[in-house]
């Protein structure tokens, strides 16, 4: 599960999620990618699924590179407990997403089998996607 080895500190404020992604934008790595459509948190356990849902499909051939990082704690407070005492224990980390970013590149597969593969990648996320494909790509 992706999180960071140390933080600088333990708990984070919210923050807010408002426009479009400045960076991370565009295509990097890959000639094949998803791209987010709205705004969520997306923890490292969604992340490891997508990852692994995606690897399998490409069986293990080609490259996959995930674009994005939680290092963001989220606190907790127990269930039940009253208002006040302070903020809670952190209990993981997200990474906040805005419209426009690329999660997952892939590389070194056809056309269709990257298609699907971040596909069925694309459903272990809290979010709607969509399939980007490098404005250089030929089709064999």
């Amino acid at each position: 599960m992706l999180q960071p080895k140390r933080t600088k500190f333990r708990r984070a404020q919210k923050g807010r999620m408002k426009g479009n992604a400045q960076r991370g934008n565009q295509l990097a790595f890959g000639s094949f990618g998803i791209k987010a459509l709205e705004e969520h948190w997306i923890t490292g356990r969604q992340i490891e699924a997508a990852r692994q849902a995606v690897t399998r499909h490409m069986k293990r051939e080609g490259q996959l590179w995930i674009r994005i990082f939680p290092d963001k704690p989220i606190t907790k407070k127990p269930a039940e407990v009253r208002m006040g005492k302070g903020k809670g224990a952190p209990e993981g980390f997200v990474v906040p997403i805005t419209p426009g970013r690329i999660i997952l590149e892939a590389e070194g597969v056809p056309y269709e089998v990257a298609k699907e593969a971040l596909r069925l990648g694309a459903q272990k996320l809290p979010i709607t996607t969509k399939f980007v494909v490098r404005r250089d790509y030929i089709q064999e």
